[in-house]
């Protein structure tokens, strides 16, 4: 029964947030450890980081990521830990710190865009903010990530963006290409800002309603993926789409790298929302070594 399954509660701990916008933002090796611990703890399954400089690839690159995953795994060794990319201008430039860190450390799940799609805030004009940046991930790109967590032993997160994204996951589902360990994270676009009522720090995707997660669902079929969802610009527990997901069997991600809004909650304050949301619904909290469970991760 839907009841019965765990969820699995996943934390992003910063991204791109700086600590001007909110002071509760790790942004430093020690405060992604001591917050990643306090998140695990308060019972996140899957934590994911951005390196303190994330246009640092290869080998160094891997040993950022290092100085925080070895501290939280000593801890916490259950927790399953994954990164971002790096910048660089070849796919093979901003993964180029995946096959090092596999090798350094039991990385168990990567990461795989399927898409592209335009991430842009909205102005002080309230029009999108005229950038020539796209998030550009083309077939080539998305056929190398793919084979790269299959080659490395990884479970792909994905990032569901748009709908296109999620048909592309499914071609590769129904071809049986998919590799092991899957994870679908359905982002939806909030109307929130740091900046203020009426501004948007990313203007993309569905909106966090109830009806958008049904077109995400009726089109996942009976395509048996794992998923989540997100708010990206706002608040997931407004709107009702968190809960909603929850009745619907899905999981939970949370966190400083998507939320947006007046409060400045803490990464730990919203995973303990999570948690309450879970209890009221009549879920149980998956732990580390049951979210590596129910994901199939590889090793």
């Amino acid at each position: 029964m839907e009841s019965e399954k765990p969820v699995i509660l996943e934390v992003a701990l910063n991204g791109a947030t700086p600590t001007s916008r909110n002071p509760n933002a790790p942004q430093t090796q020690a405060a992604l450890v001591a917050d990643a611990i306090r998140c695990i703890q308060a019972g996140a399954a899957i934590v994911h980081t951005h390196a303190p400089d994330i246009s640092v690839g290869g080998e160094a690159g891997a040993r950022l990521y290092l100085e925080h995953f070895e501290p939280i795994h000593a801890r916490c060794p259950e927790a399953i830990l994954y990164p971002t990319l790096v910048f660089g201008k070849t796919i093979q430039e901003k993964t180029s710190h995946l096959e090092p860190l596999r090798r350094l450390f039991p990385l168990r799940m990567g990461f795989v865009d399927p898409g592209s799609v335009n991430l842009m805030p909205t102005g002080e004009d309230g029009l999108p903010y005229p950038t020539e940046w796209v998030y550009a991930n083309s077939p080539a790109d998305i056929a190398y990530k793919f084979e790269l967590c299959k080659r490395l032993g990884l479970g792909p997160g994905m990032a569901i963006f748009e709908p296109g994204f999620l048909r592309t996951a499914l071609a590769f589902a129904r071809a049986g290409a998919m590799p092991q360990g899957a994870f679908l994270r359905f982002y939806f676009g909030g109307e929130g800002s740091y900046r203020g009522p009426g501004q948007i720090d990313l203007l993309f995707g569905m909106p966090p309603r109830r009806s958008a997660l049904d077109v995400y669902l009726e089109m996942l079929g009976d395509v048996e993926l794992p998923w989540s969802v997100a708010v990206v610009s706002g608040d997931p527990f407004e709107g009702g789409v968190a809960e909603y997901a929850l009745e619907r069997g899905g999981h939970l991600r949370v966190g400083l790298e998507d939320y947006a809004g007046e409060r400045r909650f803490s990464n730990l304050e919203l995973v303990e929302r999570a948690v309450a949301l879970c209890k009221r619904v009549g879920r149980p909290l998956a732990t580390g070594a049951e979210a590596a469970a129910m994901l199939r991760l590889p090793g």
